[in-house]
């Protein structure tokens, strides 16, 4: 399977990597996938933000980049985050305001915040650091590879332009994994889908892996 990079990546993405995921007694098979270190960095996407739902309604969380290169395509794992402006502060308060309720987030929140103010260089170590913390946390696992050449196109398990913010997401369909799990605002806008997978395990917490498992 081969995935792009992401930032808080969306329930889908984490569905995709539990999908070959397989735990019986004491045998542990770990999906293989592979993860897109050869691109180029494309605006608008999963590479750099997330979905929550607030008490406002579902909101992106936003990393900012260093927009330099002149002008041309920057290789994904060049790409810096820019840590000049406050945005760190401004995502965690919000995530605090969107999950403070949520039955798991104090058990998560110092070791997810502490993951964020390491303060990475360059955003796919960021967004590395990241989806190996949820992995742990979700309990996947995921023997996770980089490619090491840019393949156009991968076939079948090629996921990499089908998770995308701007195009229809039908990972969950596919899955048969369309099925709600509480949420803190649910009763306000009702199930909200695919959001960043931190909304799945704040809310779930080890149960979260149930949910990423199809029965």
């Amino acid at each position: 399977m081969l995935l792009s990079t992401a930032y808080f990546p969306p329930v889908s993405y984490f569905a995709l990597l539990a999908r070959d995921f397989f735990l019986s007694g004491d045998r542990v098979e770990p999906s293989v996938v592979f993860l897109e270190a050869c691109e180029h960095y494309q605006k608008q996407s999963w590479r750099n933000r997330c979905l929550i739902c607030t008490e406002g309604g579902a909101q992106p969380l936003r990393v900012p980049i260093v927009h330099d290169g002149g002008g041309r395509p920057l290789p994904i794992r060049e790409v810096r985050v820019d840590w000049s402006t406050p945005w760190l502060l401004r995502s965690e308060r919000a995530i605090d305001s969107a999950y403070h309720t949520s039955a798991y987030f104090d058990h998560y929140r110092d070791e997810l915040y502490a993951v964020l103010e390491a303060r990475p260089e360059r955003l796919f170590d960021l967004n590395l650091s990241l989806i190996r913390f949820f992995l742990d946390k979700t309990g996947i696992a995921c023997d996770l590879r980089l490619t090491e050449t840019f393949e156009p196109e991968g076939g079948t398990d090629d996921y990499r332009e089908r998770i995308h913010p701007k195009r229809p997401d039908t990972v969950l369909r596919d899955l048969a994994l369309e099925k709600p799990y509480f949420q803190v605002f649910a009763q306000k806008y009702g199930f909200l889908s695919n959001l960043s997978v931190m909304d799945l395990l704040f809310n779930e917490g080890p149960d979260a892996i149930l949910w990423l498992k199809r029965p």
